[in-house]
């Protein structure tokens, strides 16, 4: 009896030690011939040796701390890495739990501190904690909060995700402030982190590649091509989105992952799928998921890498001794050199470029991916639009004398329109009392304005400006209208009087304020606009009771307003228009609440083919002007586009741009949206009265990532008012934005255009905005 109970206490021991091989607790150790093993036994976590750096002279091996499928005998691809960044030299290495954290210790070296008890403001019984391999794989500390008990989860390895992507519970996407995504290896046999990311797009529900930070592919088709493999979901709440998968099909092993490899390949269950190749997405197409980016001038759309045996000259070949760079980062490093021809494909690290002369098709020579140019296809390209235009040329020339006929008229009112832009003299603006222009404007006679105000009576102003003040106005026929009225002896209204009365005589756009006449009697010069009763945005979104008046539907649909306009002055007006004053100020809501740009004294035409074009006078106001404007007088189509990006986070927020945050350091409404951004909480930036009235918060979210593309420094980062509408309408995806310019709501220093200084005008629904010297 007594030997039976020593052997069950003996079996009962055995047990447990085995029960206990998941666990490293308190001032445990682990070292190079330890290991944990999970309790289904499939996956163990311990130090193993791997190639980690190969020089021009030898290789080195290192030790890495990883979690690996147990029946992988020779450890052929690693789960996870504690330290892929930075191997340890030698067998020297051991981990252990104790009062500062989680770490590896290691001889040569500083400790590796995979967690720090300092990094968390909780109290926490050090001696409680314990290191735990779950079956999923998942690697978690976890401890005690020595007021209440409760056990936390301190630091789990599928927050920091290397190229292994697991089933359920491991996340891909932004959970509580934390972005998790995969990083291929360097090579395939170098754990280091290599050149390309695999991310989740919460706002588009899109996965997204990139070589280091240039975005090469986004789709979510890549994710209906596993369907009935993974059964994948998308979660989205304000504190996360994210995207985890579960088997459906458990025939393809036990062992199942998506790994993303230095190639860019993504392999799941033993088998290879490529997300996209270079040689698809080489930055010309936007096809099956690939992303345009502008190349060096030196490379023609059709040229590509083609791997080629070639002999050639020392002198004829410059090396880079980066380990840190792999073949693709030497192939994009060399496609942005005009300099370069090509890259050794035989280097796995550091970089070896062709820079002259080579043969090729030689028995002895050395494989390298060289750039082959596409001259030939561009010259026979070149050949056809020739003929295309000599033939559109004949049939143009053929119509001419019917389209002469037609366009006398239309030449009378562009010379009337010529000679009002170019007088200088107030007197020269009598003409246009005669009524024998091309116009299709009321002239009005200043006894009916007159009439029409009664007397420009105080009752009737509805504002002043830099122009002038503004009356409310009803002429004979009931009709309420709004006259502008250029103040006496105003040089500087003059000029913005002609500007206006020029371009808005040709613009016929739902989403414009609309010119219904003008009066030049005298001195007097006004402009008479149809009356809008609901005035400008502002009186809405920034009064505390009125923007409860706009819920997301009708917001969303003014956004949408606003961009329709912005796109006809842009690209389908008669003549290009770049607005340069666009703010809240400047939109006015008719009785239906749909929104029309108004005041175009700041107004610039500018040809087809100029891309931007500069001024010494910057006017318009700061917190809606771009950077290249408002710093060096360059203006474009994306100026404005700068200032409705500005303008859509303030109709989303309620807040103006100018407000002040504190998010670490003091922020504008930009830079919060930003960093709110980047935190994963985009939808903190929502006006707190939409909370009851907006069911489509991914509706918001798009505008919020919007706004921030259109705010982006780099006027070649922000989209095309094409784009916007494009992605408003939901037919584009959205890219990942960049950090913005004027994010700190700092002072701009002028120079080069002279001192000048700022005065915003509010005139009651029609708005101004000038700048004088001090």
């Amino acid at each position: 009896m007594f030997s039976f109970r020593v052997l069950v206490l003996i079996l009962g021991c055995l047990w447990l030690t085995e029960a206990a091989r998941n666990t490293l607790n308190y001032g445990d150790k682990l070292n190079l011939s330890d290991s944990l093993v999970s309790q289904n036994g499939a996956i163990s976590f311990g130090f193993h040796q791997q190639d980690y750096g190969r020089y021009w002279d030898g290789q080195l091996f290192g030790y890495y701390l990883a979690t690996y499928y147990t029946e992988d005998k020779y450890l052929n691809h690693s789960i996870w890495l504690a330290n892929r960044d930075d191997p340890i030299a030698d067998d020297s290495g051991v981990l252990i739990v104790d009062d500062t954290g989680l770490k590896i210790n290691r001889t040569g070296g500083n400790p590796i501190q995979l967690f720090s008890l300092q990094s968390t403001s909780i109290a926490i019984n050090s001696s409680d904690m314990k290191l735990v391999l779950h079956n999923s794989g998942n690697l978690v500390l976890q401890g005690t909060n020595i007021e209440n008990r409760e056990n936390l989860v301190l630091w789990q390895s599928f927050d920091h995700p290397t190229d292994t992507f697991l089933p359920e519970p491991m996340k891909l996407g932004v959970s509580h402030g934390r972005r998790m995504s995969l990083t291929s290896w360097l090579t395939d046999s170098i754990p280091a982190s290599g050149s390309f990311t695999l991310e989740w797009d919460p706002v588009g529900n899109l996965l997204v590649v990139r070589l280091r930070e240039r975005v090469l592919w986004s789709g979510g088709e890549f994710l209906s091509y596993l369907n009935g493999i993974y059964n994948f979901t998308n979660v989205s709440s304000p504190d996360e989105q994210y995207l985890y998968y579960t088997i459906v099909n458990s025939t393809l092993g036990e062992n199942p992952r998506l790994l993303l490899h230095h190639n860019a390949i993504l392999e799941y269950g033993g088998s290879h799928v490529s997300i996209f190749t270079s040689i698809t997405c080489d930055g010309n197409s936007r096809e099956k998921g690939c992303k345009r980016w502008e190349g060096p001038k030196c490379r023609n759309k059709g040229d590509k890498y083609e791997l080629r045996s070639i002999r050639t000259t020392y002198t004829d070949i410059r090396l880079t001794r980066n380990l840190s760079l792999s073949l693709n980062d030497c192939k994009d490093i060399c496609w942005n050199d005009c300099n370069c021809l090509g890259v050794n494909a035989d280097r796995e690290l550091g970089c070896e470029f062709l820079t002259g002369p080579y043969d090729e098709g030689v028995l002895d020579g050395v494989p390298f991916h060289v750039i082959i140019s596409n001259h030939s296809k561009s010259k026979t390209w070149i050949w056809i639009l020739i003929s295309i235009v000599i033939a559109l040329t004949i049939i143009v020339l053929l119509s001419t004398l019917f389209y002469l006929r037609r366009r006398s008229r239309a030449r009378m009112e562009e010379k009337f329109l010529l000679d009002l832009m170019t007088s200088e003299d107030a007197s020269d603006t009598r003409e246009l009392q005669t009524g024998n222009k091309g116009h299709n404007l009321n002239i009005y006679t200043a006894e009916l304005i007159v009439s029409a105000t009664n007397g420009f009576s105080p009752e009737n102003l509805l504002g002043k400006g830099g122009f002038g003040p503004v009356f409310k106005g009803t002429l004979g026929d009931g009709l309420e209208v709004a006259i502008k009225r250029l103040s006496r002896g105003s040089t500087q209204g003059l000029v913005e009087f002609k500007n206006e009365l020029i371009l808005i005589a040709k613009l016929q756009h739902t989403n414009l304020v609309r010119l219904l006449g003008f009066c030049v009697q005298g001195d007097e010069k006004m402009l008479v606009y149809e009356y809008l009763p609901n005035k400008s945005l502002d009186s809405f979104i920034f009064d505390e009771s009125k923007r409860k008046l706009l819920d997301w539907d009708k917001r969303f649909s003014i956004i949408e307003g606003i961009a329709q306009g912005l796109l006809y002055l842009h690209k389908y007006s008669r003549l290009r228009i770049i607005h340069r004053d666009l703010k809240l100020s400047n939109i006015l809501l008719d009785q239906n609440m749909n929104p029309k740009i108004s005041d175009f004294g700041m107004a610039r035409i500018y040809k087809t083919n100029e891309a931007c074009t500069n001024t010494n006078r910057i006017v318009g106001t700061y917190g809606y002007m771009s950077p290249e404007y408002a710093m060096d007088g360059v203006f474009s189509e994306k100026s404005d586009v700068y200032s409705f990006g500005v303008m859509v986070l303030e109709v989303v927020s309620g807040r103006k741009n100018n407000s002040h945050f504190e998010f670490e350091r003091p922020l504008n409404l930009v830079g919060y949206a930003w960093e709110l951004w980047k935190h994963g909480a985009s939808l903190e930036l929502m006006d707190p009265s939409l909370s009851d009235s907006c069911p489509k918060q991914y509706q918001v979210l798009r505008c919020i990532t919007l706004g921030l593309l259109c705010v982006e420094d780099s006027p070649l980062d922000r989209p095309t008012m094409s784009d916007v509408i494009s992605v408003l309408n939901g037919e584009m995806q959205l890219p990942l934005p960049k950090q913005p310019a004027f994010s700190t709501g700092r002072r701009i220093v002028e120079t080069n255009v002279g001192d000048k200084e700022m005065e915003n005008y509010s005139v009651n629904g029609l708005t101004v905005s000038t700048m004088d010297a001090r």
